[in-house]
């Protein structure tokens, strides 16, 4: 059951990825690790620095998935971009945080983003 939500949760990145370039994005980073979390996508839309959260679903049953990422997963995401930026020097940039909801219904994954999430 694990390696059925791990695969899920890749599927639904690799989607979240095509829809951001589709949409004009450069993808910059993916699932960058530090010792404050992870940040599923990094990307650049024109001038911005675009941290993207990217939560995968099979159902709604325990909500939609936006509502999984919480004030302790925002922090991490907040902290974890912090350190991105000073770690590349990034000072006069621009920063949005992203949320894309990635629901699979019946085999097909369907994208909503949300911008300026939190």
């Amino acid at each position: 059951m694990k390696e059925t939500r791990q695969l899920l949760g890749k599927l639904g990145e690799e989607a979240a990825c095509r829809a951001l370039v589709t949409r004009g994005h450069s993808i910059l980073c993916r699932n960058f690790r530090c010792r404050f979390g992870e940040i599923d996508i990094i990307s650049r839309d024109r001038d911005a620095i675009v941290f993207t959260e990217v939560k995968t679903r099979s159902g709604l049953l325990f909500g939609t998935p936006a509502e999984a990422v919480d004030r302790k997963k925002r922090m991490r995401i907040t902290n974890s971009a912090i350190f991105f930026l000073k770690q590349n020097n990034i000072n006069e940039s621009f920063c949005r945080f992203d949320v894309i909801e990635v629901l699979n219904k019946g085999g097909k994954l369907r994208c909503r983003h949300i911008k300026n999430a939190f």
